[in-house]
């Protein structure tokens, strides 16, 4: 059951995380942490806008530190960092990578897939879930060194265009919409749109062979609210929520590993039985969680302007 409740009190937080919003590069002015309010306890967990973004990013040496690369089902396989998610899903006809994340943090990405045996050149499309730093900062990076085919859904493009890390112009190859499929491999796609936390924000979904069974897998993007809530947004947000819950799901991934547990998950993946990774009933752990703090920000913001 959601309990949205207002808490005024300081959440305390590491200090290594203040003044990192998600959203920044190395370039630029880190912004304002958020603030430690509103509150909501949702699945016997309390959280507000600061601790969910501390939980999401980490210290700065954890969204670089390689997170040992693994399998999660069928061909898809993680090979991000700490708190950075990057999704390598192997095809036939070459490979298919889900964020680059920032670029300093490309060769550990790569470094990651050849631990898994396979070769970084063989990536023949980047994808990635929305336009901030830490999650597609490195796409011109990986482009030059693989020459894959970069996708990007149509209303991130602008946000995209704007990210030039040393300069580097953004490669973008082809404009994706709502909706739109890519397949590769005989391994296919779709890509929803579900904005809020960035106008392009994209969640994929697809298709996993194991053990004789298919499954559903959801790559989320973040449903993270702004402190600040316009009318334009609030539409953005309640069109997500809903989107994102009617998406049939087996295999919940996100952008940042904390979303789907991957700590919990992994320590659990070599006790052998069965794989912790599928998880039909932690498919909508995240959205209840993001849903119930969308819904207590616009109510604090409502109440601000009596």
């Amino acid at each position: 059951m959601k309990r949205f409740r207002f808490h005024p009190s300081t959440c305390l937080v590491a200090a290594v995380v203040l003044g990192l919003s998600g959203n920044t590069s190395p370039a630029q002015t880190p912004a304002p942490p958020p603030p430690d309010h509103p509150a909501v306890t949702i699945h016997g967990q309390e959280f507000t806008p600061r601790s969910i973004l501390a939980r999401n990013m980490g210290t700065p040496e954890d969204q670089s530190t390689q997170f040992p690369p693994h399998k999660i089902v069928g061909n898809i396989y993680y090979v991000g960092t700490k708190t950075l998610s990057s999704f390598l899903i192997v095809t036939p006809e070459g490979n298919i990578l889900i964020d680059s994340t920032y670029e300093r943090n490309v060769r550990t990405i790569e470094k990651s897939v050849n631990q898994l045996g396979f070769k970084f050149s063989d990536i023949k499309i980047l994808l990635g879930n929305h336009a901030h730093g830490d999650h597609q900062e490195g796409d011109a990076l990986v482009k030059e060194l693989t020459g894959a085919q970069v996708m990007a859904m149509a209303e991130d493009v602008p946000a995209l265009k704007a990210m030039k890390p040393g300069g580097k112009e953004h490669p973008i190859d082809k404009v994706l919409h709502d909706g739109e499929s890519v397949t590769l491999g005989g391994t296919t796609l779709v890509a929803h749109l579900t904005a809020g936390h960035t106008r392009g924000c994209t969640t994929w979904t697809t298709k996993a062979q194991e053990g004789g069974r298919t499954y559903n897998v959801v790559f989320s993007c973040s449903l993270r609210s702004p402190a600040v809530l316009t009318p334009p947004i609030v539409d953005e947000f309640n069109r997500s929520f809903k989107l994102v819950r009617s998406l049939p799901c087996d295999v919940p991934l996100g952008d940042h590993p904390a979303q789907y547990n991957l700590q919990g998950k992994y320590a659990k993946l070599h006790k052998g039985g069965r794989n912790p990774f599928i998880d039909a009933a932690g498919c909508r752990v995240e959205v209840d969680m993001e849903e119930a703090m969308f819904h207590a920000i616009l109510n604090e913001q409502s109440r601000s302007k009596q």
